[in-house]
This record gives structure tokens, C-alpha cells and sequence, in this order.
């Protein structure tokens, strides 16, 4: 600690503190309009001036020293601070300092003494509103470069520059043009910094992040991705005004995306459904809560007289809350009697779940993010954080830029792996391949922790005996990867001091997902790089919906109850039964597959979907779409009329993340707090609520009469999170499970003195590797991966119903110049793409991001029909669908000449 004197007062600081810090723990106030505390310090506008030893020093540039004397409150240092403000304040226009609520130059003129007319420049540079969530007024730029600093070493996105000599400096796109022309990504980071207004978002509220939540903000948990961004949502006359990324956010740390920051349009659609519908004469027609209560629950009374509680089954939702998660699935099995209850990791990271709690014994990541994003390299496969999980890619691109080496691996050369020292670019499909190959360099090198796989590992001597057939000369030929890259990427983990691996769905959407997870942990576990032992970071799964690691926690699974404990063992199943007071079926219910497969048979009789637009989202969609038809009873709680919902016999209207209690668990395993900011529209009601109901119309109590209730009963079944409450959330903002006790913290750091396998030891896969279920073949020539794009979410049901659609208006199939040469396809032009189980058509875009013989689209535009495409091939032990490879061809949605 650095001990000091400000003003008289003696402050204590940690080392690499400023003036501006020893300013602030002394009480003293100082304007500082070129200052952020996210940037690097700029000292350019000379408005934090202080007196030290003599001199006059701008206060955030100037370190903090022992036995510094600063003077901070004298009358000559206040004036020249005054003075600085006044005349940046004199060359603005009026508006300026007259703006609602007052900019941060506008209250410090205040704190000043200085009077609103001291502005008296000239408006003549003009404004740029083109964009639909960021505009700029030229006449307001100070050229302090705080936008610029927090869009490069933020946001990572460079979008923006200073441009102009002089007073004629102004902030700029960095491309030239017009704002919506931009690389800009509408992260917001430049409104929340800009501290004269000149950038804003549009509306009543233009929000300031650095001030401390006050009445009329609601703070939440972002429910998009997984990342778990906490978020300050600004409430006005009952509609949700502005959304603003929370300061002192555990995770986000005052950043957001396109998505949490402003894609909440979707709650004032026309299209929200506001009443529950029941089919009648083949229509869906506005129907009484009652009613439709009712007619589900005459509906699985039918289904379990006729087929059993077999002939029932639930989707529950990976955007609800724990707590509706978790009253779900205790519905299933004490009320219908069925573990026929599963959630849509199924379709994304259950070969996560499996082969991390093969690997390990825990079905989440080894270790917080805090602390991979310190690591001296960053192995990340799979994954294109920058756009689907934004904040966490802007983190680790900040990491790389100072200094930590970056290896990406992916078919495609997007975001990261822009950035990386080594990009690795496998075919889909070859992962496994690829990891021995990285392992190989490892064990050759040895560049292991032989202590540590002695001590704490089993299965070396099975793995290193596979990885003899998997050099980096014979893994070229499997996955098209440079043996010498192969073996670059290798020493870069290989001899990094903290290394960490971060993956995605690149990993897990395969054939061979759950071999792909494991053989991937191979690398820090011959590392010793997990486990807590200081020489690296483990690995982290990056979830993709925002409560799907929680969904999975909170037993909404066929084969696992709260807390991973597994239905088939009695000591599990006992727990629970203590809990809830009825009998726990022993036999593992159906997946989602095999949901669809009952249905298509007869054997399922009632399927009840939460919050998930299935046809839009699940492989083989037209199967899908027939097995909704076929299923006697089809409930759907929605925000609008989907595909799916479109097929079901009751729709019931569910709140949104906005408008309803609870909790989520992030992709680090952090438990935090959700809360309602808005009523729902209408008669909407949370599935917190629609599950109570139902329950009550079967005649059945489920208890927990509140989320946080559940929560807590959850905790008695669970053990893992028996020290996880509301009240202990809203004291500590998150915390992470395992967490058994309220005496005792959560575990950031998993293993940190054995493994929860059975002997306590990491397992070591020697998986061979073993083809996708679909290759290029004459008919089909091409391999199409299917991902996400930047300013849309999944089916795109929130994102598409508001300005997002401005920013992404239209899917795109991106392909390389030699495909477009070879097929007849001009960019830009309407393409026809046809595999073996469907069609779809785009829009072409020809750029080298994909490698020729690849093709990629998103499918957030479910009208295009990209998920009729895929195949019903899936990961051979969770069932987990192969998005990330599907033979296609292509053609010209017109012909020419025609």
C-alpha cells in the first residue's frame, strides 16, 4: 500500500493507483472529461489538475507516490480546474450544457460555478443519425478520444477515430461515411463514456454507467447469451426506457452487446402474445387462463389414462429462470410421474456436460473467466466470442492485445482468430484429430506435468499409446491443418506459464461432440493447467443461451435430477423423494430426439415446449414440424406465434427476462439475480406462474410458492447449491456453485484439491478419432457449418422485432470466390442450397472468411429454412444434433437467361 496526504487527510492505495484515486478516497471531487476508468489514462484536458511537490499535475496521469503531499482544494489549483472546464464549455453551442438529463461536462460545469452561458459556440458540423442506436452530434465532440479508447481497448472493435485538425477534431467512423455504414457493433461503450453528449442513443435516456443505480433503475441479469451480463434497466411511466450495462457487473464490468444494451424492442411488439389460445375447429382462438389451464390439464389426464406418464414429456426452457427450470421438472416427476424432461443443451452443449463430468466430475467449467482472461495464452476452439458471446470476445481480444499469446481454432477467419499469432482452420468435423495432433506436440516436447499426471490423473499410458498414430504430418491430411501450425500452436500452450482453453459449439455439435470435449481436456490436464494449481486456467465451455448452463443445474434433464445426481441412483433419487414427498421414477425419461420420435410413433401422447420455437430451431424441421402434428396434445409457452406455436393445440403467453424473478447461472457457473423491471403485456403470466397453475389444475401441490422459495428447496435437494440463496445473491451480486454451505464461499476454482470423479483423479480420453456423419461427396460437394451472426439471437424471435433487423436485415450464405466461380454465384445474388433432408434459400456473400469447399449461415431467419438442411446424424452419446456439418450443394436461385 502507498500511503499519501490529500488535502490533510492521510489515504492508504494499492500500488499503481493515481492522484485521481487518492483524490476520490479522500472525498474530493474532480472533473476529469478526457478520464475513464475502463481506459488508459489520457491526461489531455487538463481538467483534474492538482498541486504536488511544487508542481501542477493532471491528477489521472500522475502516479501516486509515499509521502506525497497533494493539494487539491486551495483556491489557485480550483481556479485553473475551472478554467479548463469553462473554456472546453465555451466552444460548444448552447444546447450543450442544456441537456436532460445534464451531461458529465454539464454537472461538471456546475460542481464549478460556471453558468450555462458561458457556451457560446456555433452549431455548424451537423449531427449523424443514421444509425438506429447511436448518434452523434459533431458540435458536442470535444475530441477527448474517450469513444475511440473505449471502441479499441474496450470493445475491440477500432470502429471509430478522430478526425480533422485542431478545434475542427471531431470523433468519426473510422471507415468514412455515415455511422450506419460503420464497422460499429452498438455495444453503446462510446454513449456511456462520451461526457459531453455529442454521442447518445436515441430516446428518453441516455444513461451514464458510472453513476450508482438510482430509483426508477432495475437491476438484472442480461437474457440473451450466457455470458451473464448484469445490466441497470432504466424505467419509465411502466416501459423499460433504456437498458445500461452495470458498472460493477461481475462479469461485464460495464460492458454490453448489441443485444443486452438494446434489443429489448421486442417487448412492445404487436406480436406479443398478450391471451392464451386453444384450438378450436382447427384455429387458435383467444381463450381464458382458466380455460386453457384446463384444457391442458384434461389434455395429460387423457394422455396418462391412455399411455401412461411415459406418454407425456416437457421441453423446458434454457431461457427461464433456475427457478422455472427447476418447478418444471419437479412437476414432471412427482405430478405425471415421468422423467420425460429435457432442455435444449440437447441441441448444444450436453457433450460439454458429459465430457467434462467424464474429464473431471462436474458438468460446468473448471475455472471463473476472472481468471482466464489473465492468461499468457488463450487457446480458443471452436468459438467466435466476438460475435455470439460479445463481451467475453472483446475481454479476450484485450487480453491478446497485451501481449498473451492468442491460438484460435476454427474453419472460419472471423473475429479472434483475425488477431491470432496461430489460426488453426480444420475441416468440420476433425476436431478429435486435431487435439491428439496438439497433444502429440505435447508429449514429444515434454512439455507435461508428469507430477501432476502421477499424482492426479489416470489413462497416460492409453493416451499416449493412440497419440503415436497421431503426428502432426498424419493430422495435416485428416484435418487439412499445416502440420507446422499444428505444431505451433502446440509449444504456444505448451510453454505458456498460464495457459486456458475457451471453446464453443464448434466443439460440441458433432458426431463426436462429447469425444471432442474430452479429447480437448486432454490438453490441461497433460498441462497440469487445471485444478488450482497456478499453472494455467483449465477450460471453459462459452454458453450459448442465457440460462442453459442453469437449466441443466436445476435437473431439467431425463437422466440427471438437481445437481447432477443421476435418477438411476437410489441414494439421488432418496434425496429428492425426502424433499418432495413423492416417489422419483428410476428409469431415464426421453430427450428431445427421442421426443419427436415418440410422437412421430403414437408413444407420446402430451408434449408441453417452453420458450423454444423448435421447428425454427431443431435439425430436420420438417421431421420436427410432423412431430408436433402428430402429438395428440401440444402446449407452447411463448412471447409470439412461432412455427411452432403455430402448430400447438394451447398457446399459453409467458413473460419475458424483463419482466419476471428469479436467478440465472452464467457459462462460469455464477448463480445472479433476475428481476422484473416491466409488468408483462396483458394477461401474460411468468412459467413460473403457468406451472403453478397447471399443477393446481392436476390437483397437486408443488409447494415454493415463490422463486425464491424454489430456489431454496432446490438447495436441500442439491447440496451443491445449498449455500446459494436470493438474499445471498443481492449481497454478493453472483456466486458460483459448488457452494454447499451459506459459511462458506463459492468454488470460482474447481479441483482444487481432488477431482469429483469417483477415485478423485482427471481422466485422460484415448477416443479415436472417427468421421462426421455427413461428408463432400459428388452429389453434395460442399460442407455447410451453421453459427450466429453479431446483432441476432437464435431464431431471432426478440432481435428481429425491433431495430436489430436494421443492422442484420437478411441471412447470407458466405462462401469462398472460387465456389462462386465454380457454381455461377455472384455476390449478393439469391442462392438455392439443397442437402440430402431439405432446402433453403439466401443470399450469397462471397469473402475468403470461409475456406473453399466450406459454405456458413446463421439461422436466425427461420423463414429461410437453413435447420430443414440439417441431418438427424448426433453426438453418439448425448444426442446432441451435427449443426457444424451438412453436405450441400448450391445453385443460382435464378438461372441466367432465364
Amino acid at each position: 500500500m502507498t500511503r499519501l496526504q490529500v488535502d490533510g487527510l492521510a489515504v492508504d492505495l494499492p500500488a499503481g493507483a493515481t492522484l485521481l484515486d487518492a483524490a476520490r478516497a479522500a472525498g474530493a471531487e474532480l472533473p476529469s472529461l478526457c478520464h475513464d476508468d475502463r481506459l488508459r489514462s489520457a491526461g489531455s484536458c487538463r481538467t483534474c489538475l492538482v498541486r504536488t511537490g511544487g508542481r501542477t499535475v493532471a491528477a489521472c496521469v500522475t502516479p501516486a507516490g509515499p509521502g506525497m503531499e497533494v493539494d487539491t482544494a486551495g483556491a489557485e489549483i480550483r481556479n485553473l480546474r475551472r478554467d479548463a472546464v469553462a473554456l472546453i464549455a465555451s466552444e460548444l453551442p448552447p444546447h450543450a450544457l442544456a441537456q436532460d438529463p445534464p451531461s458529465e461536462l454539464a454537472e461538471a460545469c456546475r460542481a464549478s460555478g460556471i453558468t450555462p452561458d458561458v457556451a457560446t459556440g456555433t452549431a455548424t458540423r451537423g449531427r449523424d443519425d443514421t444509425h438506429p442506436y447511436v448518434h452523434l452530434d459533431r458540435d458536442l465532440c470535444i475530441a477527448c478520444g474517450r469513444c475511440v479508447r473505449m471502441c479499441s481497448d474496450v470493445q475491440g472493435t477500432f470502429a471509430l477515430t478522430l478526425t480533422g485538425r485542431g478545434a475542427e477534431t471531431v470523433v468519426a467512423p473510422g471507415t468514412g461515411g455515415a455511422w450506419a455504414g460503420s464497422d460499429c457493433v452498438a455495444c453503446g461503450g462510446c454513449v456511456d463514456t462520451c461526457p459531453t453528449g455529442a454521442i447518445t442513443q436515441p430516446g428518453p435516456a441516455r444513461g451514464h454507467t458510472s453513476r450508482p443505480p438510482v430509483p426508477g433503475r432495475v437491476r438484472t441479469t442480461c437474457g440473451y447469451c450466457g455470458v451473464g451480463c448484469a445490466l441497470d434497466v432504466v424505467v419509465r411511466d411502466e416501459r423499460v426506457a433504456a437498458v445500461l450495462p452495470a458498472r460493477d457487473g461481475p462479469v461485464n464490468r460495464g460492458h454490453a452487446c448489441v443485444k443486452g444494451r438494446f434489443s429489448y424492442g421486442y417487448l412492445s411488439s404487436a406480436e406479443r402474445l398478450t391471451e392464451p389460445l386453444v384450438r378450436r375447429d382447427g384455429a387458435l382462438t383467444p381463450a381464458s387462463w382458466d380455460e386453457a389451464i384446463g384444457v391442458v390439464a384434461d389434455g395429460l389426464r387423457a394422455a396418462v389414462e391412455r399411455g401412461g406418464a411415459r406418454s407425456v414429456a416437457a421441453i423446458s426452457s434454457a431461457r427461464a429462470t433456475n427457478e422455472e427450470n427447476y418447478l418444471v421438472q419437479k412437476f414432471l416427476r412427482t405430478v405425471i410421474g415421468t422423467n420425460n424432461v429435457d432442455n435444449c443443451s440437447r441441441l448444444c452443449h450436453a457433450p460439454s456436460a458429459a465430457g467434462l463430468t467424464a474429464a473431471f466430475g462436474r458438468a460446468g467449467g473448471t475455472d471463473s473467466f476472472d481468471d482466464v482472461a489473465t492468461a499468457d495464452c488463450l487457446l480458443v476452439v471452436g468459438a467466435n466470442p466476438v460475435e455470439a458471446h460479445p463481451v467475453v470476445g472483446a475481454r479476450l481480444l484485450q487480453r491478446a492485445l497485451d501481449g498473451a499469446a492468442l491460438v484460435v481454432a476454427d474453419p472460419r477467419a472471423v473475429g479472434l482468430a483475425r488477431h491470432a499469432d496461430v489460426h488453426l482452420r480444420p475441416r468440420p468435423g476433425t476436431n478429435v484429430a486435431l487435439f491428439h495432433g496438439l497433444a502429440h506436440v505435447l508429449v514429444e516436447e515434454d512439455l507435461i506435468d508428469s507430477v501432476f499426471l502421477h499424482d492426479r490423473a489416470a489413462g497416460l499410458a492409453e493416451l499416449t499409446a493412440l497419440l503415436a498414430d497421431y503426428p502432426p504430418g498424419r493430422v495435416e491430411g485428416i484435418t487439412g491443418v499445416p502440420a507446422e501450425d499444428i505444431r505451433r500452436a502446440a509449444l504456444l500452450y505448451g510453454r505458456a506459464e498460464r495457459p486456458a482453453v475457451v471453446y464453443g459449439l464448434g466443439v460440441t455439435e458433432h458426431l463426436h461432440g462429447t469425444d471432442g470435449v474430452r479429447t480437448l481436456a486432454n490438453l490441461p490436464i497433460l498441462r497440469g493447467a487445471v485444478g488450482g494449481t497456478g499453472r494455467g486456467f483449465g477450460i471453459s465451455p462459452l454458453r450459448g443461451q442465457n440460462n442453459v448452463q442453469g437449466a441443466s443445474d436445476m435437473g431439467a434433464l431425463p437422466d440427471l435430477l438437481p445437481g447432477y445426481g443421476r435418477v438411476t441412483d437410489p441414494g439421488a433419487r432418496a434425496r429428492a423423494e425426502a424433499v418432495w414427498d413423492r416417489p422419483v421414477p428410476a428409469a431415464p425419461g426421453l430427450r428431445i430426439p427421442e421426443m419427436f420420435e415418440a410422437a412421430r410413433d403414437g408413444r407420446l401422447r402430451a408434449l408441453w415446449i417452453i420458450g423454444e420455437d423448435v421447428c425454427a430451431t431443431d435439425p430436420d424441421s420438417r421431421r420436427v414440424a410432423q412431430a408436433l402434428d402428430a402429438c395428440p396434445l401440444v402446449v407452447v409457452d411463448e412471447l409470439f406465434l412461432g412455427e411452432t406455436a403455430r402448430r400447438a393445440d394451447v398457446v399459453l403467453p409467458a413473460a419475458s427476462w424483463l419482466e419476471k424473478d428469479g436467478t440465472f447461472v452464467n457459462f462460469d457457473r455464477r448463480f445472479q439475480r433476475v428481476r422484473a423491471a416491466v409488468a408483462p403485456p396483458g394477461a401474460a403470466r411468468s412459467d413460473f406462474e403457468i406451472v403453478h397453475a397447471l399443477s393446481a389444475a392436476m390437483g397437486s401441490d408443488l409447494g415454493c410458492r415463490t422463486p425464491e422459495e424454489a430456489l431454496a428447496e432446490c438447495g436441500r435437494v442439491a447440496p451443491v447449491f445449498a449455500g446459494v440463496s436470493h438474499a445471498r445473491i443481492d449481497r454478493e451480486k453472483a456466486v458460483p456453485w459448488p457452494c454447499p454451505s451459506p459459511d462458506l464461499p463459492g468454488e470460482s476454482t474447481l479441483y482444487t484439491e481432488r477431482f469429483a470423479t469417483p477415485d478423485g483423479r482427471a481422466r485422460l480420453s484415448a477416443a479415436p478419432y472417427l468421421p462426421p456423419g455427413e461428408e463432400p461427396d459428388a452429389d453434395y460437394p460442399l460442407l455447410l457449418v451453421t453459427g450466429r451472426r453479431w446483432a441476432h439471437y437464435n431464431s431471432g424471435s426478440m432481435t428481429r422485432r425491433g431495430a436489430n433487423l436494421v443492422l442484420d436485415p437478411q441471412d447470407r450464405l458466405d462462401l469462398h470466390p472460387e465456389d462462386a466461380v465454380r457454381y455461377g454465384v455472384g455476390d449478393g445474388v439469391p442462392v438455392v442450397v439443397d442437402s440430402r433432408h431439405g432446402q433453403a434459400r439466401l443470399i450469397a456473400h462471397v469473402g475468403s472468411d470461409v475456406a473453399p469447399g466450406q459454405v456458413f449461415c446463421a439461422f436466425h431467419f427461420p423463414s429461410d429454412g437453413v435447420n430443414s438442411l440439417t441431418s438427424d446424424h448426433a453426438d453418439t452419446v448425448t444426442s446432441c444434433p451435427e449443426y457444424k456439418a451438412t453436405a450441400v450443394r448450391l445453385r443460382p436461385a435464378v438461372l441466367p437467361g432465364s
